[in-house]
């Protein structure tokens, strides 16, 4: 989880997707950096009102959220299975050279 922009707190991802109910997985280095000066607080449920306007400033342009996170979706399945898919190639040839 950490933050690509070195301005950003690298507890940014952690700390501010707290809420009640949730789950997040986390590197043992987050965890450990969270644990030295990450602050616990109910985030998640901050800035509602403010993000539902952002959401319908963008359906005024023209932006279709729905549509564009449901293709990040397809592409980021493709790029695991595509991963996956290679993985098992390596696989199937050392089984091959071996068997």
């Amino acid at each position: 989880q950490s933050t690509k922009n070195p301005d950003y707190s690298d507890v940014k991802y952690v700390d501010e997707l707290m809420g009640p109910d949730t789950v997040n997985t986390l590197p043992k280095e987050t965890i450990d950096l969270f644990l030295d000066h990450g602050k616990v607080r109910d985030t998640l449920n901050k800035g509602v009102a403010e993000a539902k306007q952002a959401l319908n400033d963008l359906k005024k342009v023209g932006i279709d959220l729905d549509a564009i996170t449901e293709q990040l979706q397809v592409d980021g399945v493709k790029a695991f299975r595509d991963s996956f898919d290679q993985l098992l190639g390596a696989l199937e040839e050392k089984c091959r050279h071996f068997g």
